[in-house]
């Protein structure tokens, strides 16, 4: 949902950096690793400690990365099916740093068993829920639905993560219910849809 409204806003606003880079001859490629990195480095590196607001800024410097590489190689005309599977796969990478950040953090001086589990939960529940529609799509088929895609969860858990590490309570506790309810239903959401595709691609069976 948030995908769908802020994409083509936050498209025109990095335009121009797009525009600058492509200009020097960097490689779209190369974007999406480095933004990978530094997510990976803003997640890891700080939410550990309990560094939540500076790690959340880190991230959010680097996560735009996401944008400028498919505008780059938009504008480059190099978009290419290596470099959608390369940035479809970093972007899962990047996502799974953001939620390992925070569970090392229940783990350890956070303290809480319950928050880890669902840190991690929300964590697998992500990668299901991007297998779900990755795999229909190879067989096919469509599952593009659901009530939390990537991007909604990643910006409820920067913003509720942010805010935590500005002394706002219960929001990274209620953000991370929030996240595995709503990947749990967009799971089901996808099977649901997979399953009335494949039914209805189904031949009729025959008389006896």
């Amino acid at each position: 949902m948030l995908n769908r409204f802020a994409r083509a806003l936050f498209t025109r606003v990095f335009t121009p950096i797009a525009r600058f880079l492509v200009a020097r001859g960097v490689s779209p490629d190369v974007v999406t690793l480095i933004g990978t990195l530094g997510v990976a480095f803003g997640a890891l590196a700080f939410y550990p400690r309990g560094e939540f607001f500076w790690g959340t800024i880190v991230i959010t410097l680097f996560v735009f990365s996401d944008l400028v590489d498919g505008t780059m190689a938009r504008m480059s005309e190099r978009s290419s099916r290596w470099g959608a599977w390369l940035d479809s796969t970093l972007d899962r990478v990047g996502d799974a740093a953001v939620f390992v950040g925070i569970a090392l953090w229940f783990a350890g001086d956070g303290d809480d068993t319950l928050l880890l589990v669902l840190s991690l939960y929300c964590l697998s529940s992500g990668a299901v829920v991007s297998y779900a529609r990755a795999r229909a799509e190879g067989l096919g088929m469509t599952a593009n639905v659901g009530v939390t895609e990537r991007a909604d969860r990643l910006v409820i858990a920067l913003v509720a993560t942010g805010l935590d590490g500005i002394g706002v309570p219960y929001v990274l506790a209620l953000a991370l219910w929030y996240i595995a309810v709503g990947s749990t239903i967009t799971i089901a959401q996808r099977t649901l849809t997979v399953r009335r595709q494949s039914q209805a691609e189904a031949p009729p069976e025959r008389p006896s």
